[in-house]
């Protein structure tokens, strides 16, 4: 079977399973479930009732991500978010996990750029268990110095080990160059230089100012009852004190008023190429317009331009797409390929070429009905799962998109046009002035006449 068709076989059973979540109640029919209470202490609780498995997922979501870092401490959220399981005032880090493991349960705990989340899944029967635990590790976690110094030695062997990455290299040189000064253009894993001066009492500040639960979002998907979850949150997360958050300014970044390229030399046999430019934020009503667009461009696959020209067509690429990443702030544009040394330059400029014809000229209507075909087929995919669709909840709720969602985006998916595509892409896409990473053998590569 051909990508082509198994890209037409995927759509139709995302069609397939969008009709079936809404007879089962789930998907685009959730929205008529969910229930947004916010409790006296400032948690935005959203419950939404799943009997059909006798099972329980928590997504909690604390908006204290590493934007909120010190420059010279970054990793400091992540840090936080990861130590929240590794002990607690009355548990210890292994007490914990096999806690956890003893009730065939999961619970992890993360960092990320605008937030961080613990999520846990749990059977019915020991949603109890799972609710006092939760509490207790958003509360009371130790940070105690042994796991700090555990945690974050084990933080910077994976930034070592990341040298040698070369996608991983491309990447944080193009999000220090294009969002800086905004707090995007830091790993959210921090540095090498910032982790060690990051101590336990820093840690401790940074809980004791962003968990709160005025600062908290928690989602709960499944065999539960409203009152049962009002009650059970009520005990365990009651006494949880909310505090005034004082909004932090944070510094823009700046569009790229010129093309920018930096090679990096390594001794590889293949290049790995980033060239974008600042994009959206996740509010933005283009969005839509935007995620159409892209998946014409480079987002769709076998199906999508870049990979049909550059890779099957003209054989210039081991791999090719392009991605737009919109979160609390405008994330970025890129478009990213691997291809060997030789070949960096001419699939490069095929890759701009491609960026140039979609701001020139409008997508067929074929291009437009199979990309909206695959993106609203594909959506209920998101939510066959209680865990899927805790968290998509919680972001929904983050974003402020409503609690219809889950409803509106196929019909503002459908709604999109062919201008729609044109404009967005002329408006976000930008062949002149732009971020462009190389890391490549620069000797064969031999690109550099490509610097401004």
């Amino acid at each position: 079977m051909t990508m082509f068709r198994i890209q037409k076989v995927l759509s139709l059973l995302g069609l397939f399973l969008l009709v079936w979540l809404q007879d089962m109640g789930i998907g685009t029919a959730a929205e008529s479930h969910i229930k947004r209470i916010v409790t006296k202490n400032g948690i935005t609780l959203l419950i939404d009732e799943q009997p059909s498995l006798p099972i329980v997922s928590i997504e909690v979501l604390v908006k204290a991500g590493s934007i909120y870092d010190p420059e010279a401490k970054a990793g400091l959220a992540n840090l936080v978010a990861n130590l929240l399981d590794e002990g607690t005032q009355t548990r210890s880090s292994s007490q914990i996990a096999e806690a956890i493991d003893f009730v065939g349960g999961s619970l992890t705990a993360s960092g990320g750029d605008d937030d961080s989340t613990v999520s846990v899944r749990i059977l019915k029967k020991d949603l109890t268990f799972g609710l006092e635990l939760l509490a207790d590790i958003l509360r009371n976690p130790a940070f105690l110095q042994t796991e700090l110094d555990r945690k974050r030695g084990e933080i910077i062997g994976s930034i070592v080990a990341e040298q040698d990455e070369p996608e991983i290299v491309a990447e944080k040189a193009f999000d220090g160059l294009i969002f800086s000064p905004h707090p995007y253009h830091r790993p959210v894993k921090g540095l090498e230089s910032t982790l060690p001066a990051i101590t336990r009492a820093d840690l401790i500040e940074f809980h004791e100012r962003y968990y709160r639960p005025n600062n908290t979002i928690m989602a709960i998907v499944g065999d539960v009852k409203e009152t049962e979850i009002l009650s059970l949150v009520d005990k365990y997360l009651g006494g949880w004190t909310p505090k005034k958050i004082h909004p932090q300014s944070i510094p823009r970044a700046r569009k790229p008023d010129h093309r920018t390229v930096r090679l990096i030399d390594k001794d590889l046999t293949q290049a790995s190429i980033i060239l974008g430019n600042l994009g959206i934020d996740r509010k933005n009503p283009d969005y839509y317009a935007v995620t159409v667009m892209n998946y014409i461009l480079g987002g769709g696959g076998f199906s999508s331009r870049m990979v049909i020209r550059i890779r099957d067509n003209q054989g210039l690429a081991y791999s090719v797409g392009s991605h737009f990443d919109a979160d609390l702030y405008p994330g970025s544009f890129q478009a990213n390929l691997q291809t060997k040394n030789a070949s960096a330059k001419r699939a490069i400029q095929e890759m701009l070429d491609e960026i140039k014809k979609i701001r020139e000229e409008p997508v067929t209507d074929q291009e437009l009905k199979d990309a909206k075909a695959f993106l609203i087929g594909s959506f209920p995919l998101r939510l066959d799962t209680t865990s899927k669709l805790s968290h998509l909840l919680a972001i929904v709720e983050f974003y402020g998109l409503g609690l219809d969602y889950l409803e509106r985006y196929p019909r503002l998916i459908q709604s999109v046009t062919k201008a729609d595509v044109l404009r967005v892409a002329r408006k976000y896409l930008d062949p002149e002035r732009y971020v462009l990473i190389v890391v490549a053998k620069q000797s064969e590569a031999n690109i550099e006449d490509l610097k401004p």
